[in-house]
Order: C-alpha cells, then structure tokens, then sequence
C-alpha cells in the first residue's frame, strides 16, 4: 500500500511527540514526586528537631506517661504522628496508639539508623495503623549518649492527594503542548508536502504527454530550484519530442519510399519496424510486435535469420518467396542483438538474365549447325579451287572454326551456369589429372620451346570432383599460359594450405595489367583483343573456369605483373 509523504513526515512527528510526552510525564511524576518526598522528609526532620529537646527533658525521672500525653497533644495540633522508642526499640510514646500495646521498633529501618546515631528516613507500610507513611527517625543523645529514637511521620494518603494534584497539572501541561507541537509538526509537514505533492503530479501530467506543464512554488529554499528544474527539463523534453517527431516522420517517409522491403527484429525475434514495401510483399498491414516466423512463413527466411541470430554476423542469400526472387541480406546490430533485413526484388533481373541465357543456347543451337556446314563445304572447296583462291577459303574457314569455339564454350558455360545442374563427382587425383593434361599441349610447348615444372610440394590428398570438369578448368589455365608465353617456362604447383587443396599455375608471359585483373572472368572480356583474335580465343575461357571452381565449393584468385607473368590459385575445400 502506497503511503504519501505528508502521512510519512507526519506519522514521524506524531511518534516522536507522543513518545516524548509519555517519556516526559512518567519522568517528570517520579521526578517531583521525589522531590516532594525529600522535601517532606527534610521538613519531618526539621519538625523533629523543633521539639526534641522537649521530648528528652521527660527522660529525666522517666516521665513517660507526661511524655505520652505531651506526644499526642502535639501531634494533634501538627496533623502529624509522633513516636518515642528508647534505646532497646521498647515504645514509650506514641501519638495515634497506646505505646504499651505496640511490638518492639528496634529493627525498624528508620529506627536502626536513628539508633546508630544518622537521620533514619523511611517509606513503607504499618503493620500499627494498617496504611502506607514516610517514617523520618532522629537519634536523641544525651550526656554523649544516644537514650531513644524521636520518629515523626506522615501518612502517605495525604502525600498521595497532592502528588495527584500535580500530577494533574502535569499531564494538562503536557497535553496542551503536546497539541501545540503536533498541531507545528502538521503545519510543517503540509509545507513540505504540498510542493512535492505538486512536483508529483506535474511529473504524471509530464509523462503523460502534456509538456506544457510548469510547476510555480513560492518556496525559497530548493524545493523551488527543483521546481525551476524541473520547468527546465519540461522544455528540453518537449524541444527534443518535437525532434524526435520530426525525425519519426521523415524516417517514417523515406522508409515508405524505398522500394526494397525492410525489417527490423528484436533479439527475440519480434518485429520492431516494417516498411510499407514488406508488407505488399507478404501481403500484411501491420506486422510491428509480432514473431517474425508469424508473418513470414517461409522455412528458408526462418533459417536465414536463426543463422545470424547464432552466428552473429551478416548474411546475404537469394530466396525465392511466393514465385518471385528476392536477395535478402540480414545484417546483425551488436549493440543491442538486433537484425535489419531487406528484401530487394531480383524477379525480372532473373527473367532478363534467363532471356538472354536461353537466346545464347537457342542462338548457338541454331548458329552450330550452319556453321559445321559451311566449314564442311570450305574443306570441300579447298580440294578443288586453286592457291589463290585458297587463301580466302583458308580465312573463311579460320574465323568459322573460331565462331563454332565460340558457341561450343557458349554452351559449355550455360550448362555449368544451370543451377539445377548437378555434378557427377567422385575421388579426383589431382596430380594424375594434370599429368594427363600436358601432353595435349606437347606440340605447342616444343613449338615455342616452353619448358613445364609440375612440383607437388606435401603429400596430396583427392578431392571430391567431377573429373570432366576439371579437366576442362585446368585445360583453359594452361591454355591460356601457353598462349601468352614466348619464353621461359610454366610452373604447376601443387600442396596442401591449413583444410584447403592448392593448385598454382604460374607462367612467365606477358602479364595483365592491374586495371585488367579484376575483370578478366567476366564473359567476353580480353586485355588484348587483337592478339586474343589472332590466337583464337573466346574470351569465355576464364568464364568457365570461375563457374567450374565455385560448383567445387572452391575460388580462383589470380596474381599478375606486367611482362614478368601471372599466378592462377584454384583452392578446393577438404
């Protein structure tokens, strides 16, 4: 149960005050109850001592009957009790009783004392007169000698009537202050709570949105400073609102304007912000606070996600969703383990890229034809024209063996770029598969005098392959060195780095230039295109090699100078 401050403060004051009142009173009553009780004994003794040598002239000659008479007499007029012991205890007068019917005093308290020659004082019961007196006992000496005991007392009833009296006093005195202190601790407690109490309530009006709000006190002390604080902050926050709003409206805009959809997850997986894009995509108004598997229920997105919450880093892969092709690429915010997905729409690229691979094999189906025919009757003509006609024929028939290269390498590349394409892979030696490639190039080697090293530098594992297709990789490699070396040699190498297979075909030709070697695997890219046509060459070769590692799981990097020659690695995973 909450409690307010005012009740807290308040309460707080009330049991000091109570408690002090209480310690006060019962204080203060024993207090001046023994003041008065000290003050009753001391004017018992003076009383005593008034009239003690009264008391001792009736030792003389034993007059002690004269001595009762005189006691009760005098005890009368003093409304006080009176009593005469001698020195054994025996009673020998006694204003309120007759002496010789009272038991011996000598063990009385007061009378011990008094006997051993000190004031004896004493508050206690009477077994005489059956009622609770103050006793006050003098020692009477006479000759140096101590004769009997003169004790005067009091009842305590009568003390009692008029330490209730002022008791009385008392606990009115106390009462009224008691009420003029609480009445301050209120009065206190209210001026200190009502400030606050306002600072509350402006703070609820603040949080609630109103920041507007401003808290004016008349305090001079820092209650004030904290409400001229607070007024301070009220500003701050509604300048920074109004920042925050603006910013919200023009991320909200740009947002809905980027046509890719975009996603944002919590580290658990809800979804934080989706742009109006995604939610054309999956076909959903509002997916903000839901799972991310509720709105998008795609087992492959799902995965995507679960990869990079585990992982932690950033992922890009080409999904298909709903018949369209979208590349998704999810990156992972450290900060606070969130994930930013967007989806960009691949759906006509793709269509475009099929279009065009499906005219490339159509065309070369169509072009493969025609053209085996026209070379078949080029070498028919060559038998029956004479030599100077030859020549011609010979060029027509050179650029038809380069355009049927051109389409069989066409075709090759479609069919390693068809995805649904599968491998036929089994156990490849490596070394063996490149020692059976070299003699295909036998003649071209001695015709340029090339010399070939093949090292394998550690013990070789196989690898898993398809043997036709690397065969046809390494072929172009070669290829390629031997027809851009003059002079010097070709170097394969062949070892095992960390889990990788390493192959390394180096020559010493004419090199690449730097702004080249990151274009040369693209499609009908050559550096040199004349010398390239004079060779023969495609400019697909490079291509195909690209397509063949990547389906090995493996990559090809290549490392040139220009006019000292070039390094081919191929790296396959084992």
């Amino acid at each position: 149960m909450k409690r307010s401050i005012f009740l807290k403060v308040f309460g707080g004051y009330l049991l000091i005050i109570l408690v002090l009142t209480v310690l006060i009173f019962i204080l203060s009553n024993g207090a001046i109850r023994k003041f008065h009780l000290d003050t009753l004994s001391r004017s018992l003794e003076n009383l005593g001592s008034g009239f003690r040598f009264k008391v001792l002239s009736y030792f003389e000659g034993f007059r002690f009957e004269e001595m009762d008479s005189f006691v009760k007499e005098f005890g009368k007029e003093i409304n006080t009790r009176i009593t005469v012991v001698d020195k054994e205890g025996v009673v020998l007068a006694d204003s309120d009783e007759n002496p010789k019917t009272m038991v011996n005093h000598k063990f009385r308290p007061e009378i011990s004392r008094a006997l051993a020659g000190e004031v004896g004082r004493s508050l206690r019961f009477s077994g005489t007169v059956k009622e609770d007196m103050l006793y006050v006992g003098l020692p009477l000496e006479r000759e140096g000698q101590i004769a009997g005991v003169l004790r005067v007392s009091l009842y305590l009833k009568d003390i009692n009537i008029l330490l209730t009296r002022l008791r009385a006093n008392i606990l009115s005195i106390v009462l009224l202050v008691t009420l003029l202190a609480l009445a301050g601790a209120f009065i206190f407690t209210y001026n200190l709570s009502r400030p606050i109490k306002e600072l509350t309530l402006a703070s609820r009006r603040l949080a609630a949105g109103d920041f507007d709000t401003k808290v004016f006190l008349k305090n001079r002390d820092e209650l004030k400073e904290l409400a001229q604080s607070f007024n301070f902050m009220s500003e701050e926050i509604k300048n920074l609102f109004d920042k925050l709003s603006r910013r919200k409206e023009e991320l909200g805009s740009i947002l809905s304007s980027i046509e890719e959809g975009l996603l944002a997850l919590d580290k658990d997986g809800k979804i934080l912000l989706s742009n109006e894009s995604f939610n054309q995509i999956f076909q959903s108004e509002s997916v903000e606070g839901q799972y991310f598997w509720e709105a998008v229920r795609k087992p492959e997105f799902s995965e995507l996600v679960k990869r990079v919450q585990k992982d932690k880093k950033n992922y890009t892969e080409e999904l298909d969703l709903d018949g369209r092709s979208y590349l998704c690429s999810a990156a992972f915010l450290p900060s606070g383990e969130e994930i930013v997905i967007t989806l960009h729409d691949l759906t006509e690229i793709r269509n475009v890229e099929r279009i065009k691979k499906d005219f490339v094999i159509n065309v070369s189906h169509e072009l493969r034809t025609p053209l085996t025919a026209i070379k078949g009757y080029v070498e028919t003509l060559e038998e029956e024209v004479d030599e100077k006609a030859k020549e011609y024929l010979e060029i027509i028939k050179r650029h038809t063996e380069r355009l049927i290269l051109i389409i069989k390498d066409l075709l090759l590349l479609s069919e390693f770029e068809e995805e649904e394409v599968k491998l036929e892979t089994e156990k490849v030696d490596i070394k063996s598969l490149v020692e059976n490639i070299l003699p295909i190039f036998e003649q071209q080697l001695k015709k340029k005098k090339l010399k070939v090293e093949l090292k394998v530098l550690n013990k070789v594992p196989a690898i898993q392959g398809d043997p036709f297709s690397l065969e046809q990789m390494f072929i172009n490699i070669i290829d390629n060195a031997v027809k851009y070396t003059e002079k010097g040699k070709i170097k394969i190498s062949l070892k095992k780095e960390d889990k990788n297979l390493s192959v390394e075909i180096e020559d010493t030709g004419v090199g690449i230039p730097e702004d080249h070697i990151s274009r040369v695997f693209e499609r009908f890219y050559v550096v040199d295109k004349s010398r390239s046509r004079s060779l023969g060459g495609t400019g697909l070769g490079l291509s195909i090699v690209k397509h063949i590692a990547q389906q090995h799981s493996g990559e090809v990097r290549v490392e040139s100078t220009l006019g000292q020659g070039t390094k081919f690695t191929v790296l396959f995973p084992l």
